[in-house]
């Protein structure tokens, strides 16, 4: 039984090591609408902890909203913290993540990224099965980011026989 009056996603927080670059990275780079910021937000009690799950002396400097294509809604924070790991996780890390990106020519978007200087990891990939039809890459922001580029203008194979994928 799901949780009662879900109708979707609301927005994506992530945490960044410099607010400035992943502003240039949203707005420059992904074309995303910037909104509006907040912040800081420190507390001298345990608030942090109980609502957000970090060390009480954390102090979450500012962040940034901003909105791509419309829809999706990024909350990007910038933190201090003791014993933060400046690391981002891998994908095969717990806690690991990406940000799948849709886009109309996965050819133009990836010679975009390389004439930017952005490490992407790979070549396209043609899916197969249930996402056949589609072409996906993976790429880092400055940051370390794992972003993935995705394009199916077509559908994939399972938006045109469901049934064969059960």
């Amino acid at each position: 039984m799901p949780i009662p009056g879900v109708t979707g996603v609301d927005h994506f927080g992530l945490t960044v090591p410099d607010l400035d670059q992943a502003h240039e990275f949203f707005t420059e780079v992904l074309g995303c609408e910037y909104l509006y910021r907040l912040g800081p937000y420190a507390h001298d009690d345990g608030w942090m902890s109980e609502q957000l799950g970090v060390d009480d002396k954390a102090v979450m400097r500012r962040l940034h909203f901003y909105r791509l294509g419309g829809r999706a809604i990024f909350e990007v924070f910038q933190y201090e913290a003791p014993e933060q790991n400046p690391v981002p996780p891998r994908n095969s890390d717990v806690g690991g993540h990406h940000i799948a990106l849709y886009v109309e020519d996965l050819d133009a978007a990836v010679a975009d990224l390389h004439r930017r200087g952005l490490r992407v990891l790979g070549e396209p990939t043609t899916s197969s099965g249930a996402s056949e039809g589609q072409r996906w890459v993976y790429f880092l922001s400055p940051w370390g980011l794992q972003c993935e580029l995705v394009s199916y203008p077509n559908g994939k194979a399972f938006d045109h026989n469901p049934q064969a994928f059960d």
